[in-house]
C-alpha cells in the first residue's frame, strides 16, 4: 500500500472491471434517459446542477469540473455509511496494494474521529507496533506539526515515506496525563498475511490481513509447522487479533481449512431473494485437532467471519475480547483504470444466522490482555462508535456483556506479576494452556466438532459459491 495505514475495517468483494464499465455504459446521461427518471429525482438533479453552476460561476477561485464532481461523489457516498466511499487515484492504488502489495510506512490502521487521527490497530511486527502504539491512541502531531483537523489522507501522506527515513509522532493515550513522543523509522511494510511458530508443541498461526492468497499461505504455514515437528502438533491457535479484514473469498478459504463440512457464511442484500451462501469443501487441514481462535476489539469483518464460522460449527474455541462488530460487505466497482466505487451491498451472517453488526463476536472464553498495563484504562473502539454505522436488524443489545465488571479470579494478576513470570502475551499464554488441556481430553475436543444448528431461514432461493 502506498500508505502508512490499512483502510478502516472492510470486507471486500471485487467486481469485474468490464462488467462494471458495461453497467455504467448502459445508463448514459442523455436527454432520452433523463426523460425516464421519475419527477422527484429529476427535480433533485436540477437542484444539484443549480449548486454546481453557482459554485462554478461565483466561487472565490476558479475550480475545475472534475474537482467539483469528485467532491460531489465523495459527499454522496460518505453520507451512507462509514465503509462506502469514492476511491480516487490514490485511494484505489492503496486498496490494490492492501490486497496484494507492499508500502513504505509505519503499519498503522487508522481512522478519523472528530477531526483527530485515531489508531484502530497496529500491524504486528511493524514500526508502529514495536513503538508500543495501541488501539485507541490518538496521533496529534507529526514531526511537531499539529494534524488535528486534517483530512485523513493528508495525515497519512505526512506519515508515509521512503523506508529508512524517520518520523516523530505525538501520541495521546486516554488515561495518561502526558502525551508520548515516539521516534519511528519508516519501513517497507510487506503485506504478508501469515506468520507461524511452534510454541509448546502447538502450531501458532498469526493472520494479519485477508489479502490475496491468505488461505493458500495459511495452508503452507500449517505444512511448515508439521515439517518442523516431524508430525502433527497437539493443536492449533489461529491469532486474528488486530486483523482488520480484507477479501471475502479469503475469509471463506481460511475457514474452509478447519471445516469438514457445513456453511461458512451467508450474505444477504437489499432484496429478499438476494442471498448467497458459502459452504465448506470436504477435508479438514487441521486434522480434527483442537483449534483456538484469538480475537480482540481490532478483529473485524473477515476476521469475524472466520471466528463466527468456527464458533458456530463448534470447530474452535474463540478466546480473547469481543471483536469489532462489522457485519457488512463492500463491493469494489472500478469506474476507470484508476478510480473505483466502494459500496456497501450486503450484510453477512454466521452459520447460525446471527449478524455481528454492532455486537461483534463474543468469545467463548473472555481473556483480557493483562500483560498490557494499560488494558483496563484504554477505551474500546468498535463499529458501533462509527457515525452512520448500520444498525443490527436483530437489535441484540450486548452492553450487559461489555459492562460485566465482575472480577475473574483467573485474571486478577497485575501486568508486573505476569511479566515476572516471563509471560509477554497473556492471551496467547492462556490459549496455549487451553490447547494442552484439550489435547489431554479427547472427549472435550470432540465436543467442539458438533455441527451448528442453523437459525430459521426463509424460503428464498439460495446460490452456493462452493
Amino acid at each position: 500500500m502506498v500508505s502508512n495505514r490499512q483502510p478502516r475495517p472492510t470486507l471486500f468483494r471485487l467486481a469485474r472491471p468490464m462488467a462494471a464499465m458495461g453497467l455504467l455504459i448502459a445508463v448514459p446521461m442523455t436527454t432520452t434517459a433523463m426523460a425516464t427518471v421519475e419527477s422527484e429525482t429529476r427535480n433533485e438533479l436540477a437542484r444539484f446542477m443549480g449548486v454546481f453552476q453557482q459554485v462554478k460561476a461565483n466561487y472565490v477561485e476558479p475550480v475545475t469540473d472534475d474537482k467539483l464532481i469528485d467532491g460531489a461523489i465523495s459527499g454522496m457516498l460518505s453520507s451512507l455509511d462509514p465503509h462506502s466511499g469514492y476511491l480516487d487515484v490514490r485511494d484505489f492504488a492503496n486498496l490494490r496494494t492492501q490486497t496484494d502489495g507492499e508500502y513504505g510506512g509505519l503499519g498503522l490502521s487508522v481512522t478519523m474521529e472528530d477531526g483527530a487521527v485515531k489508531v484502530i490497530a497496529p500491524m504486528a511486527g511493524t514500526p508502529g507496533d514495536r513503538a508500543g502504539i495501541k488501539a485507541g491512541d490518538y496521533i496529534t502531531h507529526i514531526d511537531g506539526s499539529l494534524i488535528v483537523g486534517f483530512e485523513l489522507d493528508e495525515a497519512v501522506e505526512k506519515m508515509r515515506g521512503r523506508p529508512g527515513t524517520s518520523v516523530r509522532l505525538t501520541v495521546v493515550r486516554p488515561g495518561r496525563d502526558e502525551p508520548m513522543q515516539l521516534d519511528l523509522t519508516r519501513e517497507e511494510i510487506q503485506v504478508r498475511p501469515v506468520t507461524w511458530e511452534v510454541r509448546d508443541n502447538v502450531g501458532v498461526l498469526t493472520l494479519s490481513t485477508f489479502s490475496a492468497r491468505a488461505g493458500a499461505e495459511l495452508r503452507t504455514a500449517m505444512a511448515s509447522v508439521e515439517r518442523s515437528l516431524g508430525r502433527r502438533p497437539a493443536g492449533w491457535i489461529l491469532d486474528l487479533r488486530s486483523n482488520p479484514g480484507g477479501l471475502l473469498d479469503e475469509a471463506v478459504n481460511v475457514s474452509d481449512l478447519f471445516l469438514e463440512r457445513g456453511e461458512i457464511v451467508s450474505q444477504r442484500g437489499r432484496r429478499a431473494g438476494d442471498i448467497e451462501r458459502f459452504v465448506a469443501r470436504s477435508g479438514d487441514a487441521a486434522g480434527g485437532l483442537p483449534v483456538i481462535v484469538l480475537i480482540d476489539a481490532g478483529s473485524a469483518s473477515a476476521s469475524e467471519i472466520v471466528a463466527g464460522a468456527l464458533q458456530d460449527q463448534h470447530r474452535a474455541l474463540v478466546m480473547g475480547e469481543t471483536s469489532f462488530g462489522k457485519g457488512s460487505v463492500q463491493t469494489v466497482v472500478p469506474l476507470s483504470d484508476t478510480t473505483a466505487l466502494r459500496l456497501t451491498t450486503a450484510r453477512y451472517y454466521t452459520p447460525s444466522g446471527r449478524s455481528v453488526q454492532e455486537g461483534g463476536i463474543i468469545p467463548d472464553i473472555r481473556v483480557p490482555q493483562i500483560s498490557d498495563p494499560d488494558y483496563r484504562s484504554r477505551p474500546v473502539f468498535r463499529e458501533a462508535d462509527l457515525r452512520r454505522h448500520l444498525v443490527n436488524e436483530t437489535a441484540i443489545d450486548n452492553r450487559a456483556v461489555e459492562e460485566d465488571t465482575t472480577p475473574d479470579p483467573r485474571f486478577n494478576q497485575t501486568a508486573e506479576q505476569v511479566r515476572a513470570q516471563g509471560i509477554e502475551d497473556f492471551q496467547l499464554h492462556y490459549a496455549l494452556q487451553t490447547v494442552a488441556r484439550l489435547a489431554r481430553n479427547p472427549r472435550m475436543a470432540e465436543s467442539m466438532r458438533r455441527p451448528a444448528t442453523p437459525a430459521a431461514r426463509g424460503t428464498s432461493p439460495v446460490r452456493s459459491n462452493r
